[in-house]
């Protein structure tokens, strides 16, 4: 079974982490193949019916890497909310009969308006090879497919970067499935809480916590857009510090010889630069630190809290918290510390805003009466919502195409006094509100950009 027509890919691209991609080819451009879309700009579009089949094998462990591929597919697209896998159960045509090309009028049957086929097998390099197709029903042809080859190990990955592609051909826009999430895992009492610094996929898997020492608390961790470092808070001496990680090498160190405490921290767009917050003789301001020469500008002046500072994606702005007016509010400077403006007017005491990697919208967390809600606004303060609330929602982070937002929850104490703090996801169009499955309790997540 050859999903790849015509012609192979001349010169496969290969990515970072060792995954080639080729282009298949023969996809369509006519008015069949617009049918085939989701509007994701309007509110509580309804979920597109898809069948994703199980990869027919093609090689070594081809059943196994089949059957385990379709499934991450399958639920990466309906944990989005706009996709609905139809179950195996329903298909009148099995993975082995479809061939060359599938019978649509099976499908047509079973309401499904697209369909995902393929095949699978480790090759006698020892490459898993995955080749998939994306059809249109209704039009009655392929419309995406991709030859994808990679290391056994990284089955997971193929199966993210596939749903990335089927997302992309049918919203128009970039996904992110083929993310990961930095975060803050949880466990023990109240009273002595232990906090380690940890990674996953963004569906959950492949779970690893950089930091063991259990005596050393992290928080607040935050992804370089360009580099496989992170930046987060610990403590060294004592004393509250923002520390530079390298995911690869696992090497680490203090950002700053600050005298005071330094937090909050996030990288510019480019990733040269970290904005903090330095907690100094009563007053809390902003600082940019330069990774290249490691010189510090102060941004903010005055006797204030200023806090949580996050980049436009131009990096010509800077979004913060601060208490000036009499409260904790949401405003906006220029990336110099010039002219701030105050964009929250709402009721309430709002805190941590985070730009959009698209530009459009700040996330935040707000205070209000007894409760703690999630909301985005315009950069101008304009066209409020809330997207999420409970006794407690915090600290918000943008999935990397900016549809997406993920932040944490805790619950009331329970009759036990315990509290349960786990991590959340919704659209930005406030619906497909869903837990991120963690073993432990966890907080403070960060997303990180698509991998390349």
């Amino acid at each position: 079974m050859a999903l790849v027509p015509h012609q192979r890919p001349a010169a496969p691209l290969v990515s970072r982490r060792g995954v080639m991609l080729g282009a298949a080819g023969m996809i369509a451009t006519g008015p069949a193949a617009a049918q085939l879309q989701i509007d994701i700009t309007r509110a509580n579009p309804q979920p597109m019916p898809i069948a994703v089949l199980d990869l027919v094998p093609q090689g070594t462990d081809g059943q196994r890497f089949g059957r385990d591929i379709a499934q991450v597919i399958s639920a990466d697209l309906e944990r989005s909310g706009l996709f609905r896998p139809i179950e195996r159960g329903a298909w009148i045509q099995q993975p082995e009969q479809v061939g060359v090309q599938p019978r649509f009028a099976d499908w047509r049957v079973i309401n499904a308006q697209a369909l995902v086929t393929g095949a699978a097998g480790v090759q006698p390099d020892g490459r898993l090879r995955v080749e998939f197709r994306l059809w249109d029903v209704a039009g009655e042809q392929s419309i995406e497919g991709q030859l994808l080859a990679a290391h056994p190990s990284s089955w997971r990955r193929i199966a993210h970067k596939i749903a990335d592609l089927i997302w992309k051909r049918i919203t128009g826009e970039d996904g992110h499935f083929d993310t990961e999430i930095v975060f803050i895992s949880e466990s023990g009492p109240a009273t002595n809480r232990r906090k380690r610094l940890a990674l996953m996929d963004q569906d959950g898997a492949n779970l690893k916590f950089l930091t063991q020492d259990v005596n050393l608390l992290a928080l607040t961790p935050r992804f370089s857009p360009v580099s496989r470092d992170i930046t987060y808070m610990s403590y060294f001496n004592n004393r509250p510090r923002v520390f530079l990680f390298n995911l690869d090498t696992a090497r680490q160190e203090v950002l700053g010889d600050f005298s005071g405490m330094s937090f909050a921290p996030r990288f510019s767009p480019d990733g040269n630069r970290v904005v903090m917050s330095l907690a100094e003789s009563g007053a809390t301001t902003i600082y940019e630190l330069d990774l290249r020469s490691r010189r510090r500008v102060q941004l903010t002046q005055g006797r204030n809290i200023d806090t949580s500072p996050s980049y436009a994606p131009d990096g010509q702005r800077i979004v913060f918290n601060s208490d000036r007016g009499g409260s904790p509010q949401i405003y906006v400077m220029s990336a110099t510390g010039s002219a701030p403006q105050r964009i929250s007017f709402g009721q309430g005491r709002y805190s941590t805003p985070v730009w959009s990697p698209r530009g459009d919208l700040i996330a935040f967390t707000v205070q209000r009466g007894d409760g703690f809600a999630i909301g985005v606004m315009r950069p101008d303060g304009t066209s409020e919502r809330i997207l999420a609330q409970s006794f407690l929602d915090e600290g918000p982070t943008w999935s990397p195409n900016g549809r997406v937002v993920m932040f944490f929850r805790q619950s009331p104490s329970d009759a036990r006094g315990v509290q349960r703090t786990r991590l959340m996801q919704v659209n930005i169009s406030g619906d497909n509100l869903r837990e991120v499955p963690t073993p432990e309790d966890a907080s403070d997540p960060a997303w990180s950009p698509l991998i390349p």
